[in-house]
């Protein structure tokens, strides 16, 4: 192979990745906070689902009566052999996450349902763009929300040095910050050979990105060893707990990441999704485990650590022939963390009547996802809300951050 061969392997595009539909990413960022002068050494864990969550069906509105009907035999139900996991009297969770029912219990966990990005139409490449650039349109910038946050930290709270690690620079995390680099070193087609022949090839080219590249390969030994590096083929359930693990190891460091951001692929069910058992149910059943993970992981960490679960946008209410879901509007956000004001379900339900569905076919969203990112960055990380309608969502003033996010 050569060398050329290798950078065109190793730097593949993001779309790319997406259409390899079971492919695995993830992201770790090493800023480092000064410590707070209310002692609080917060760490924020971004994930996101991409191929679009159907909501629906993860955090069911079985008190609707208009919901069994629509989402027919995937529907959840309050009983039979997989009953759904009640939150409140309207709303049920997958059986599948049985981890996060458990922090929803212990209020350290909260969905928000009925939310969406301000995009509205059902490409996921420009959705992803949308929920990651922080924009309100697909197209406009080459730089992430959350890269844009990091530089807009209060005093105090300096970034000192950040490194992306894995395939590509997800675009949430991406930007002109000089403190910001990436290194494509968690690679589904690369070994570790090629990997160090890539550094070999940037020392003279690029040392910048050599060191960076250096650096990722190291960080990566420590969060993952050898043993529990995910292979190339294997369980993309499984995956999503070994990189959570990994991750929470580096992040519960004192000298570790205060930020991460992952990227799960394969949610987009247009066939054969499945109910309380099937294809969404083992996702959901690997996204639960790595919630569970970052809780064991982090340890005393925990508390002061609020994961964002997001995705581009929701799925149909009414199911398809094909005992699936088609691209949709309105969805969840799921928050979780010792950090998060937890044991709720936040909703401005719209129902679920054929005249209140989004062009006759979605859940119509209520509330705007970055309303949600922007609660948290305010609440947990000190982020000003003109900072935040400004520089890290522009044009974004009118979505007032959500209160009450973060205990």
């Amino acid at each position: 192979m050569t060398m050329e061969q290798i950078r065109t392997t190793l730097l593949t595009s993001r779309r790319h990745v997406l259409l390899a539909g079971a492919s695995f990413a993830a992201w770790a960022y090493l800023p480092k906070f000064a410590r707070a002068a209310d002692q609080r050494d917060p760490r924020l864990i971004v994930v996101i689902l991409r191929g679009a969550l159907d909501g629906l069906a993860t955090v069911a509105p079985i008190g609707d009566p208009d919901y069994a009907g629509l989402h027919g035999a995937i529907a959840l139900t309050a009983d039979g052999p997989h009953p759904a996991l009640p939150l409140d009297a309207f709303f049920a969770l997958h059986p599948s996450m049985p981890e996060f029912a458990r922090m929803y219990r212990d209020k350290q966990a909260a969905v928000i349902h009925a939310v969406a990005t301000p995009y509205r139409e059902r490409s996921h490449f420009d959705g992803q763009d949308v929920l990651e650039s922080g924009f309100a349109g697909p197209g406009r910038v080459q730089s992430g929300w959350l890269n844009r946050a990091l530089e807009a930290l209060p005093r105090g709270m300096r970034v000192s040095s950040a490194l992306a690690v894995g395939p590509t620079a997800p675009l949430v995390l991406r930007g002109a910050a000089p403190t910001v680099g990436w290194a494509p070193v968690t690679l589904p087609q690369a070994d570790d050979d090629t990997a160090m022949r890539l550094v070999e090839l940037y020392t003279h080219r690029d040392p910048a990105l050599a060191a960076a590249l250096s650096q990722g390969l190291k960080l990566e030994k420590v969060a993952f060893g050898d043993d529990m590096k995910p292979k190339p083929g294997g369980n993309q359930i499984a995956a999503m707990r070994q990189v959570a693990r990994g991750a929470a190891k580096l992040m519960a460091a004192d000298d570790g990441p205060r930020i991460a951001a992952l990227a799960f692929d394969g949610w987009d069910t247009h066939a054969n999704e499945g109910g309380a058992v099937g294809r969404l149910a083992q996702l959901l059943s690997g996204l639960d485990g790595a919630l569970a993970e970052f809780e064991s992981g982090l340890g005393a960490r925990w508390r002061d650590t609020v994961v964002v679960v997001a995705t581009e946008f929701g799925r149909t209410a009414k199911i398809t022939g094909t005992q699936g879901t088609d691209h949709g509007t309105g969805t969840i956000a799921l928050l979780a963390g010792g950090a998060v004001k937890g044991g709720r379900v936040i909703a401005d339900w719209p129902t679920l009547k054929t005249a209140s569905l989004y062009q006759g076919r979605d859940l119509a969203p209520t509330t705007d996802l970055r309303a949600v990112f922007k609660g948290v960055l305010a609440a947990h990380l000190g982020i000003g809300e003109r900072a935040l309608g400004e520089s890290v969502f522009p044009d974004s003033a009118a979505v007032k951050p959500m209160k009450g996010l973060v205990a």
